[in-house]
């Protein structure tokens, strides 16, 4: 039996898609935090709830492969994951899978701590797992460009930095092959696109394919930070972004491995393909 946490989350349900294209509906089970927002899931759910650990240990009865999916909750997640990795070895879980962050083990992002941490529990637990580096969300950077078609530019601070992002499609498929299939144990996939892109390319390619002039703008980090909460973004959440940007132009989202399409067994998403997306 396999069982995903988050999976009303948007990676979460893409998994979830992701299993029932392979004809494992019948043989996963959703973790939620709230059952009437997985029940348009069309599987099994059950109660899983990071905050009350008395619900974690029964809903991991029977399951033998868990995908973790990384908490939202960032500054609770350590001891949120320690939870999940402890009832999943008081209820016998064989295998654990984790979405961690690219890099983790040297990234210099300020999230990169927690997912340190709890990649540390995850092997000191004693309990197969496969570790899946995921990079930064291509969609982080293509979810809005209506405001930048509107402004004619891209701001940023990831100056010429290369990005190896992905988009969360891509990720999830990963994940759900490596979930089903035998061979990872024990194993940590840096997980990036094919094919690498600065900012002042996305630019570009959104300029040829809208038909609009569209630039990158690269600005000094707390500027960018700034705009960020200019426009209604939390202090600590527009600083987190602007510092990963910045981290980006010195190469925390680059990955050249081309795992991530060995995993899928396909190319990954282009760049064309992601503007295009996000433009319909």
């Amino acid at each position: 039996m396999y069982a995903v946490t988050g999976a009303t989350g948007q990676l979460g349900r893409l998994v979830i898609a992701a299993l029932k294209e392979k004809g494992l509906g019948d043989q996963t089970i959703a973790l939620v935090r709230d059952l009437s927002k997985g029940a348009d899931l069309g599987i099994s759910t059950r109660l899983f709830d990071y905050d009350e650990p008395e619900t974690l240990e029964p809903a991991l009865e029977g399951v033998e492969k868990l995908l973790l999916i990384s908490g939202s909750e960032v500054g609770r997640r350590v001891p949120q994951h320690k939870a999940v990795i402890d009832a999943a070895v008081r209820a016998g879980v064989n295998n654990i899978i984790y979405t961690s962050l690219l890099h983790a083990d040297t990234s210099e992002i300020v999230l990169a701590p927690e997912h340190r941490e709890t990649e540390a529990a995850i092997k000191a637990s004693g309990i197969k797992y496969t570790i899946l580096r995921n990079s930064w969300y291509t969609e982080n950077y293509t979810g809005n460009l209506g405001a930048a078609l509107a402004n004619g530019a891209i701001i940023g601070s990831a100056g010429d930095g290369k990005l190896n992002t992905a988009n969360r499609g891509d990720l999830a498929q990963a994940a759900a092959n490596v979930l089903v299939s035998d061979g990872h144990a024990d194993k940590i996939y840096e997980l990036g696109n094919d094919r690498a892109y600065t900012l002042a390319e996305l630019a570009a390619e959104v300029s040829r394919q809208s038909g609009k002039p569209v630039v990158y703008t690269d600005l000094p980090k707390a500027e960018y930070a700034k705009i960020l909460q200019g426009i209604g973004l939390p202090a600590p959440l527009a600083e987190m972004l602007a510092d990963s940007d910045a981290k980006a132009g010195a190469g925390a989202f680059a990955d050249d491995s081309g795992t991530l399409g060995k995993l899928l067994g396909r190319p990954t998403q282009t760049l064309e393909q992601a503007v295009a997306e996000a433009l319909k």
